[in-house]
């Protein structure tokens, strides 16, 4: 198989020989008809009929009780571990090979990430690796997790369901229970990917969905907290809303608060693409099984779900054979108009948490040196 043979692959799948996104949304329901309503309601910002209907949707998508509705997945996944009661100075296990935002919600805290490696056929986080780690590095003294190295409290641990990929999460959950840490999932990528028959973003005590406009439903920005706790569900509406206590008029808050709630419009736009969801679903997994044949028999790996999870697909990936490999597959694909982007650069690498604990790092070095991500938005 030549480069050549996959762009004009693409070409034909997306019936186009113009540039082709890696991930473009599409509107074809009732977006339009939702925002007039909106807009002609006059309810634009946080409080509105299409916030109250996107939770109660969502939450009943994934099978959760609650759901909260915030600005972005960042700030999603911020409130989430402000609600693990993760503090400053306390740290926090999560994976190297992740979006930028799973480590910058926990510097918001003041926090400290600690990095574990990922497994190569999930591309998340390895049970085996954290299991290793805490069981060379950690103990439990009343009910807290340890970090002998530091001294510091391990609050919490964020694996991330990698381009839509579930990890290995049920593991990951008996582990962190076993540890007394707490699972706070970053699921921003993974709407509508389950494990063992169970959404994504639904076996810890937290879930953070992302609705990016590349991401698989989207309202431009926007994202939400997910949860069964009842309490932690009113927390984070409580806290998301600037924390100021119910009142006909008065301004009063009692704690720091945030001004993280989804406004009423993006919420129209996402209660109309919920409703087509199940459709967009099937087509990026149509294509992504178009891509696993071509790929079959060539020297390019497709990554397809791993042993019992059900992947959205968010973003397909190949693994090719190596750094020179991916950065020669990089240059000709988007010089013809392709999209292709690398994974990311590995977090402990950059310049902000170069200093932050890690242990062997080599499956995710291995992957960030080859993976490459190919288009993935729904054939229109």
């Amino acid at each position: 198989m030549s480069y050549k043979d996959l762009v004009e692959f693409i070409q034909e799948k997306y019936q186009t020989k113009e540039f082709i996104a890696l991930h473009e949304p599409v509107f074809s329901g009732n977006e339009k008809k939702y925002l007039n309503d909106c807009i002609d309601s006059t309810f634009v910002s946080s409080i509105g009929k299409y916030v109250d209907q996107f939770e109660k949707n969502i939450a009943e998508y994934v099978g959760a009780k609650y759901a909260v509705a915030t600005v972005n997945g960042t700030s999603a996944l911020h409130v989430s571990l402000l609600l693990a009661d993760v503090k400053m100075d306390d740290e926090v296990i999560t994976q190297p090979l992740t979006f930028i935002a799973t480590c910058n919600a926990i510097s918001y805290i003041g926090a400290k990430p600690i990095f574990v490696d990922v497994d190569l056929d999930t591309l998340g986080l390895s049970p085996q690796a954290l299991r290793k780690f805490l069981e060379t590095y950690c103990q439990v003294i009343d009910d807290k997790c340890i970090n002998k190295t530091t001294g510091k409290i391990i609050k919490a641990c964020v694996p991330m369901h990698t381009f839509g990929h579930p990890c290995k999460i049920d593991q990951i959950a008996d582990i962190c229970n076993e540890w007394k840490i707490v699972l706070v999932e970053d699921a921003a990528e993974s709407l509508g990917s389950y494990y063992k028959d169970k959404h994504t973003g639904t076996f810890g005590t937290l879930g953070a969905i992302s609705f990016n406009g590349n991401k698989i439903i989207t309202s431009g920005g926007g994202g939400c907290i997910i949860t069964d706790d009842e309490e932690l569900a009113y927390k984070a509406k409580y806290i998301t809303t600037t924390a100021k206590v119910p009142h006909k008029w008065e301004y009063v808050h009692d704690m720091i608060g945030y001004n993280y709630r989804m406004p009423n419009l993006n919420a129209a736009l996402l209660v109309a693409q919920l409703e087509k969801i199940d459709t967009y679903l099937e087509n990026k997994r149509e294509l992504a099984s178009m891509y696993d044949n071509f790929f079959q028999n060539s020297d390019i790996q497709f990554i397809s779900e791993s042993e019992n999870a059900k992947s959205n697909y968010w973003l397909n990936a190949i693994i090719l054979k190596d750094e020179k490999n991916r950065n020669e597959f990089l240059e000709f694909t988007n010089n013809k108009g392709i999209m292709t982007r690398p994974i990311w650069r590995l977090v402990n690498k950059l310049d902000m948490f170069k200093k932050c604990q890690y242990a062997d790092l080599s499956n995710s070095e291995w992957l960030e040196e080859r993976v490459v991500n190919i288009p993935s938005g729904v054939r229109t």
